[in-house]
């Protein structure tokens, strides 16, 4: 006798809308909430899990402390079945593209500096050839380099500063261009007159700082030190570009930022970089993709530009 095919097996009995089911009972926890969710009554989403267990002959919900949890063999299933939603949710938009090759949405993830100037800036000019293109931007911290959002691919791709050696098997990257660091005051400042300027002169003055763990604080930190300076304390510590800018306008406060945001926003706030001698290394923008992941025909467009607009 034949061996039976497992892709024949899961063609008759293995349901696409019994692992959404599950996904969403594990996403939120609970039975009862992930009814109201999908708009189905609790015995439904009951009758679907047991459907399923029973297909692959395995217990794929626990009750914890904390609710339902998935199994080991759940969790097995849900994180290839992320990929097939995935797979699946690129192939509508694949169909909507062919429908129409101007239409389609890209979804970005990038920490807040590039989201105050180089971001904006690309998606403008892209957004000018495409207009109806949609874009989705949300705040991503790079700096751990564990790329949770592209992984669990709720982000076609994401940008930031990556470390030069950044070597993965799953994700990709593209490095876009050198971003050098300056030190940066409003036009009003009593330093935005001045021809040259020593570090120590500095070490008084009220400065805003990204957190400790920000590469650019850390870069900020050495290269003071490489003046045989310990570096100025942060007067006020932030990662919002809003709270910076607006304490920038009133010239009392310097900052340390990158070359792509103060080229996006020293015209609006009134900023200048100030001619002070620090030698500091640039920070490389890249941009991650997942490797083993076809990205929809808009995102390509959109990733292809920013290369060539960056090269």
């Amino acid at each position: 006798m034949a061996k039976a095919d497992p892709a024949d097996h899961i063609g008759r009995r293995f349901r696409l809308r019994e692992l959404y089911i599950l996904s969403a009972v594990v996403e939120r926890g609970s039975m009862a909430k992930a009814a109201a969710h999908l708009a189905m009554s609790q015995p439904a989403v009951s009758e679907a899990i047991a459907s399923l267990e029973a297909t692959l002959k395995v217990r794929l919900l626990d009750r914890g402390p904390r609710g339902i949890e998935p199994t080991i063999y759940a969790q097995a299933l849900l994180k290839r079945g992320t990929v097939v939603f995935d797979e699946l949710s690129q192939g509508l938009r694949d169909i909507e593209y062919l429908a129409d090759p101007a239409t389609g949405e890209v979804r970005i993830g990038c920490p807040e500096s590039l989201a105050a100037g180089f971001v904006p800036a690309m998606i403008d000019e892209f957004s000018r050839r495409h207009p109806q293109v949609t874009f989705d931007v949300i705040d991503t911290a790079i700096a751990a380099l564990e790329f949770r959002e592209l992984r669990e691919r709720r982000i076609d791709l994401m940008l930031g500063r990556i470390p030069g050696d950044f070597a993965d098997d799953e994700v990709a990257v593209d490095n876009l261009f050198d971003d050098r660091l300056f030190v940066v005051a409003s036009t009003e400042s009593r330093w935005a007159r001045r021809r040259k300027i020593a570090p120590a002169e500095l070490l008084s003055e009220p400065w805003i700082l990204a957190p400790p763990s920000n590469v650019v604080r850390l870069l900020f930190i050495q290269a003071f030190r490489a003046c045989g300076l310990e570096p100025p304390r942060a007067t006020v510590t932030t990662n919002s570009m809003n709270v910076r800018m607006h304490l920038l306008a009133s010239g009392r406060f310097l900052t340390f930022i990158a070359e792509s945001l103060l080229r996006q926003n020293a015209k609006r706030w009134s900023l200048k970089a100030l001619p002070v001698d620090l030698d500091t290394q640039q920070l490389t923008v890249a941009v991650a993709t997942l490797r083993n992941r076809t990205l929809s025909p808009t995102a390509r467009l959109f990733l292809e530009y920013i290369k060539a607009a960056t090269c």
